[in-house]
């Protein structure tokens, strides 16, 4: 596996590193086993420290963070310094909330001879996250604050065409005050992946990244009895009933998919729309589309960012090509995109029966499917008929009706006259193919915790 910043926007090589060895990978693991030791016994407020600095210096050095993020992965400056100040409002989070969260808490019994039943969160060790390309910080930052406030131990093994940034984040928490060993940056390999998850010392698995990539991390930790949390792919429907806003409605939906270059998970990627207003969307949709400018992601005047790497935007194109195979229209929006770089046309599929693949994949770049629904009814039907889980959004003048509506769509998350709201306050995750298990808040915070039940019972033995 080679690690590499390749800028998606020139194609050239920046940096270059090597592998970690078996046995670095062995003796960071034995690092972070014995900062656990220390660090679990760290009170609330100390570990509050550490957070609170690592946000402050996010917030000091936000133009450096975000370069790094626009040269790995080519994210707009504008995005970049965003998931910047994120990150930073998560550790803050955390900060403020966790003791709360934690508090033991006082069980209701239905008999007082089964004694004062109390529960109590602890820490279970070494935890090893493996995070994706699309958001470098911000996908760290998901799992290592509620972590670390829990009191755990984290390696990271981090997508490999970002390893700048992975290796800020390592310094990051240095310089804020975190005791060496609790948090380290690996250049694993595959085969390591599965040394560290089998390791007696390390104790649970959150992933983020493709359904391929969960299957097999999945199977490796159940096979070594470790808890395992994914957040996978997404296909979120954006649902436009009759009495949407067509205004607002649009705009909102060329930014729910095309922010981040179109790479989110939780982007707008099916357009569902009901057939009396299907044609108005469409029009104002596509010359929003068309109005993205895309070009070097420094500049401020553009408004579409490359895809990650060239092979992204090479399997994208071919996904593109196939969907048509099967039967879907396929439309190029917009001016040329620049030659140079790994950018793709933003594209309207149309068409997509029920027998078209396509109809169930997710395209991760600027291509939307778009689907005309009968009526409401038929438009819920269609939003839930995806493999995926993740999130999806309901528009409507009528706002507690939309609600009622996005009741019905069987994902994860789903909000109302908005594509999605990432927010360190708000919770993470879906079903189905898109994973389990749940990130941020208070659930995130508990999926690596011990759920200890206390009983202090003061009765005489009976026989």
């Amino acid at each position: 596996m080679a690690y590499a910043t390749i800028n998606p926007y020139t194609g050239e090589t920046l940096a270059t590193f090597a592998d970690a060895t078996d046995a670095e990978v062995k003796e960071a693991i034995a690092e972070a086993d014995a900062a656990f030791l220390s660090w679990r016994k760290t009170s609330f407020a100390d570990r509050a420290r550490v957070l609170q600095n690592a946000g402050n210096i996010l917030r000091r050095d936000s133009d450096a963070y975000a370069r790094l993020l626009t040269l790995e992965m080519g994210k707009l400056t504008v995005e970049a310094k965003a998931e910047v100040d994120l990150s930073a409002r998560i550790f803050e989070y955390y900060v403020r909330n966790t003791k709360a969260l934690l508090k033991p808490e006082k069980l209701p019994v239905l008999d007082p001879a089964e004694g004062e039943a109390i529960l109590v969160y602890e820490p279970l060790g070494v935890l090893l996250a493996i995070e994706p390309w699309n958001f470098p910080y911000y996908q760290i930052a998901r799992i290592l604050a509620p972590q670390l406030s829990a009191g755990n131990t984290l390696l990271l093994k981090h997508a490999s065409n970002v390893p700048q940034s992975a290796a800020a984040f390592e310094r990051l928490l240095k310089e804020a005050g975190l005791p060496d060993g609790a948090f380290r940056n690996l250049y694993a390999t595959r085969s390591q992946i599965e040394l560290i998850i089998n390791d007696p010392r390390v104790h649970g698995v959150a992933l983020t990244g493709s359904e391929g990539a969960g299957s097999v991390v999945a199977a490796q930790a159940g096979k070594a009895l470790k808890k395992s949390t994914l957040e996978l792919g997404g296909a979120d429907a954006f649902v436009v009933l009759a009495d949407a806003d067509l205004e607002k409605t649009t705009k909102w939906a060329v930014f729910g998919r095309h922010w981040n270059g179109g790479q989110v998970c939780v982007s707008s990627k099916r357009m569902i729309i009901v057939e009396p207003v299907y044609d108005a969307f469409v029009d104002r949709y596509r010359n929003g589309v068309a109005s993205l400018m895309a070009g070097d992601p420094f500049d401020a005047k553009t408004t579409l960012a490359p895809l990650s790497s060239q092979k992204a935007a090479d399997d994208l194109k071919d996904q593109i090509r196939r969907a048509v195979e099967h039967g879907a229209t396929a439309e190029e929006v917009g001016p040329p995109v620049p030659n140079r770089g790994a950018f793709v046309q933003p594209t309207i599929l149309t068409e997509v029966g029920e027998e078209n693949p396509a109809r169930h994949w997710e395209f991760f770049g600027p291509v939307s499917m778009l689907f005309r629904a009968k009526d409401e009814a038929d438009a819920v039907r269609i939003a839930n008929d995806s493999p995926f889980g993740l999130g999806g959004s309901v528009f409507t003048s009528n706002t507690t009706h939309g609600a009622e509506v996005a009741n019905k769509i069987s994902t994860g998350m789903v909000f109302v006259n908005h594509p999605t709201k990432v927010e360190a306050d708000l919770l993470f995750g879906g079903i189905r193919r898109s994973g389990y298990g749940r990130e941020l808040l208070g659930l995130g915070l508990k999926e690596f915790v011990n759920h200890k039940l206390i009983d202090v019972v003061d009765i005489d033995a009976r026989f």
